[in-house]
C-alpha cells in the first residue's frame, strides 16, 4: 500500500493519507454523511462535541469485530486556531476522528502553510482561492455530480463555530455554525468525512 491508494474498509471506500509503523491513516473517499457538529448552540470544542461522541460510538460500532480490532486508538493534539486564536480544547483519544485544519492544509492534501501561518492583512474569512492544493480537498457525497463542504475538528472564529473545507476545495477557516452549519442539505450540519489509522 502507498499513500494516494484507495481501500475498502468496513462500507467504505477509503483514501490512504499516511503510512507509519505497519499502519496507515486513512479518510472516508467522499463524504459519508450529514451532521451538525454538536447538537446544541453552545461554545464547544473537539473533545466535547456530538459529532466526537457519535464517530467513536455509534459509527465505530458499525464496524465488524475483526474490523474493529484493526483500528488503532490515538492521541490527538487540537491546536488553536491560527487565525483568530480561538482554543483548540484538550488532547483526546480517538479511534475515529475529522482531521484539523493543519492537518488538512500542510500535511495531507499538499502543503499549503504558508497560507495558515501567513494570513494576508485582507484576508478575513479564507484561504486563497487559487492554492493549487484546493483540488485536492474537494469531496463529494456518493452518486451526487456536485462538491460540497466537510468538517474539520478545529474550532471557527469563535467556540460555536468549526472549520471546514468549501465545496471548492478552499479552507474556511472562520468556520461553520456548529449546530446546523450554513448551508447543509435541509439546514442541519455539514458532510462528514471519518479518518482513522489502521493495522496493515
Amino acid at each position: 500500500m502507498q499513500t494516494g491508494d484507495k481501500i475498502i474498509f468496513g462500507e467504505y471506500e477509503w483514501r490512504t493519507l499516511d503510512i507509519q509503523n505497519n499502519a496507515a491513516l486513512i479518510i472516508t473517499e467522499n463524504i459519508i454523511e450529514w451532521l451538525p457538529y454538536h447538537d446544541k448552540y453552545i461554545d464547544v470544542t473537539w473533545s466535547g462535541c456530538a459529532l466526537r461522541k457519535y464517530l467513536n460510538g455509534e459509527f465505530y460500532d458499525r464496524f465488524s469485530e475483526t474490523d474493529r480490532a484493526k483500528i488503532i486508538p490515538v492521541t490527538n493534539k487540537n491546536p488553536d486556531n491560527e487565525w483568530y486564536g480561538t482554543n483548540g480544547g484538550e488532547e483526546t483519544q480517538d479511534r475515529i476522528f475529522l482531521l484539523s485544519v493543519d492537518e488538512a492544509a500542510c500535511k495531507y492534501f499538499g502543503d499549503s502553510s504558508r497560507l495558515l501561518y501567513n494570513k494576508g492583512k485582507n484576508q478575513r474569512y479564507w484561504f486563497s482561492r487559487k492554492d493549487e492544493n484546493n483540488i485536492k480537498r474537494i469531496a463529494k457525497r456518493p452518486n451526487e455530480s456536485w462538491n460540497t463542504w466537510w468538517w474539520l475538528r478545529t474550532p471557527g472564529r469563535d467556540g460555536v463555530k468549526a472549520v471546514y473545507i468549501h465545496g471548492d476545495g478552499n479552507i474556511g477557516i472562520q468556520g461553520n455554525n456548529i449546530h446546523k452549519g450554513n448551508i447543509g442539505e435541509d439546514g442541519h450540519g455539514g458532510g462528514v468525512r471519518p479518518a482513522l489509522w489502521a493495522k496493515l
